[in-house]
């Protein structure tokens, strides 16, 4: 794989009054841009890990250049501390509800205006790791007329998101790509727990099945860093966003 992009990757900000700060955004368009079609949209949690550690942008125009997906505007949203990741993120985090409208009143709103995106939920992807993760899929439960796909990489599950999923109707036709370690039977969180990630993700399988989704789900042999999502990524972009 080249490291020179052909794409474009430029950073802005914008105002958040949800937030109450100005949130920087990392976004990549592929070769060959023109406002004369429209793009797929993937919008990453995490968006630095997202461009820096998964080098998502490599991987999605490498994709694009083999023809194995559809041309994709890949946005990435950093979050500005650990501490407000967790407020952020967490289902119980002071400024989650915050993020979730932030998403679908503040950023998307922009991005439409600046880009040609696709209309239609189908054409709109979450992604996320870990508690990144879980506010993407919550997001989508909540928002499934504007978020009509997600990727998921080792989510943070606990009763609250269960409760979600169990009780949430109208998501038929949601797309979700899911992928847990093996090895994330400890995993440390940023709060100094150390907590049971394989489990509670099994647990979530088996509710997203309840559901009418396409959905696909996978175990991997490894544990919750970098070093195995990066390595996985392809098979997501490809699940979601392929011709097929």
């Amino acid at each position: 794989m080249s490291n020179r992009l052909e794409g474009n990757l430029t950073e802005t900000t914008i105002q958040s009054n949800y937030l109450n700060e100005e949130q920087k955004l990392m976004i990549y368009a592929p070769p060959e841009f023109t406002p004369l079609k429209t793009y797929d949209l993937l919008i990453c949690q995490d968006g630095q890990d997202y461009f820096q550690l998964g080098r998502i942008p490599r991987q999605i125009e490498a994709l694009i250049k083999d023809f194995e997906i559809r041309d994709t505007i890949v946005v990435g949203v950093p979050y500005p501390s650990v501490k407000e990741r967790r407020q952020r993120y967490h289902p119980d985090g002071d400024k989650f509800q915050a993020y979730l409208s932030f998403l679908l009143h503040e950023l998307m709103p922009y991005l439409e205006e600046q880009y040609p995106i696709h209309p239609l939920a189908h054409g709109r992807t979450l992604a996320g790791d870990s508690l990144a993760a879980t506010v993407s899929l919550m997001a989508a439960f909540k928002y499934p007329q504007s978020f009509g796909q997600v990727m998921l990489h080792s989510p943070y599950v606990d009763e609250k998101v269960l409760h979600t999923i169990k009780n949430t109707s109208n998501i038929d036709g949601l797309s979700i790509y899911h992928v847990i370690g093996l090895e994330e039977t400890a995993v440390k969180t940023t709060d100094g727990q150390v907590l049971d990630f394989l489990e509670p993700n099994r647990q979530l399988k088996k509710c997203l099945e309840n559901h009418t989704l396409d959905y696909e789900y996978h175990e991997f042999d490894g544990n919750h860093t970098w070093t195995y999502w990066q390595k996985d990524l392809e098979n997501g972009l490809k699940k979601l966003l392929s011709f097929s």
